[in-house]
């Protein structure tokens, strides 16, 4: 890897970056955005299929050596969420903004087609490029991408995330587990309304909910193992219009996260018994609508040892080991099909303020973080290929 040659980009990618946050666009909806990274793959002489999975895009370069076909993937879409940062690339959409660094993947990824865009003389193989939309609303997209043949033919894929909790000039991945599964449900409550000097005539939804809200936290500290990390959160309560009415609904939403799918039965079966074991308590009755989301991330083993070896050819970049994160990933999918590394690359910085997390209305990253993430791409890809020729 050149990666003085690879400096050179970085300006671009902040062009680029910068005028994808401006102009974010939510989950399938990258319409402009997938438009965007085509062009720019175009004029790059990269092969490019559209429409694929909603708007995602595959790239393809082929070298003229022979070797294996690595895949290369950047998330797209935006959040809904207010920006309230004050910064001249603020997003200049109400209500939507860049608060997970997609845009930074985006651009990452188009610099690494660059780079290679001009060495085709020495790629080994074919390099994929995975521009993923809908990373963060279920059924996410990347079963659509891998449903129409994103993934045919490859031997590895490689993703990164740029990550404000880890500081500038540190990447951190780890074998098997790193991110949680994650499945959500929404609970409905149905009582019997009435006057709240009258209780006994009515059956109250409000308080068989918050009865099911303190139980619920049976689940994770008295049926999951201790040693095996779990989440069980609510994140909201809606019931009740009036201080003097009994409220006839209730409703509850929220969240479960682990990293294995026993453990992911297990919480759903626990949930289901504890919402129709209390709401028959109240003489309530319950409805619950259990969406499934995306597996948790699961690092192959080789490839996380061939990180340790890619990372120690970037100057000033070093690696740890992560701990399992509960955040999740539709990158899983991926990694279901095919053997690949999935690596969170620091991107927080004390000093310029980067300090808000994921997620966040003033979420921002350290720009440098960028050319960490694209170097690394860089050196897994050829990392592979040299140790798979030799």
């Amino acid at each position: 890897m050149k990666l003085t040659d690879l400096e050179t980009l970085y300006p671009k990618m902040v062009e680029r970056r910068r005028h994808l946050h401006r102009h974010p666009e939510l989950s399938f909806k990258e319409k402009e955005t997938s438009a965007y990274v085509a062009g720019i793959l175009r004029e790059l002489g990269v092969e490019v299929r559209e429409g694929v999975g909603g708007y995602g895009l595959i790239g393809c370069l082929r070298g003229l050596l022979p070797g294996k076909t690595v895949a290369l993937r950047a998330d797209m879409d935006a959040l809904p969420i207010q920006d309230e940062k004050s910064c001249e690339y603020a997003s200049q959409v109400p209500g939507v903004m860049h608060a997970c660094g997609h845009d930074g993947h985006t651009a990452v990824l188009l610099a690494v087609a660059e780079y290679y865009s001009h060495r085709l003389q020495e790629i080994r193989g074919e390099i994929r490029f995975l521009f993923q939309p809908a990373e963060e609303a279920c059924p996410g997209g990347a079963v659509g991408m891998i449903e129409q043949g994103a993934l045919e033919g490859v031997d590895v894929i490689y993703g990164v995330h740029l990550w404000t909790p880890l500081p500038l000039g540190t990447v951190a991945s780890a074998a098997g587990p790193l991110m949680a599964s994650v499945d959500d449900f929404l609970i409905e409550i149905q009582g019997r309304g009435g006057h709240g000097g009258m209780p006994h005539k009515a059956v109250d939804s409000v308080v068989a909910g918050s009865s099911l809200v303190m139980q619920l936290q049976s689940v994770v500290s008295r049926s999951v193992d201790p040693l095996n990390p779990a989440v069980v959160t609510i994140g909201s309560i809606q019931g009740g219009m009036a201080q003097n009415v009994i409220a006839d609904r209730c409703r509850l939403s929220g969240t479960a996260r682990c990293f294995d799918e026993v453990t992911r039965q297990l919480i759903r079966e626990r949930i289901y018994a504890l919402v129709e074991g209390i709401t028959q308590a109240y003489g309530a009755e319950a409805r619950i609508d259990y969406v499934t989301g995306y597996p948790s991330v699961v690092n192959d083993a080789v490839e996380f040892q061939r990180l340790s070896r890619a990372v120690h050819k970037i100057p000033g970049l070093k690696v740890e080991v992560s701990p399992k994160i509960m955040p999740a990933e539709d990158f899983a999918y991926y990694l279901q099909r095919v053997p690949g590394c999935f690596v969170l690359v620091g991107a927080g910085n004390e000093e310029k303020g980067i300090i808000y997390p994921h997620h966040h209305p003033r979420f921002d990253i350290d720009e440098e973080a960028m050319l960490h993430a694209a170097a690394l791409l860089i050196s897994m890809a050829e990392t592979y290929q040299e140790e798979s020729s030799s």
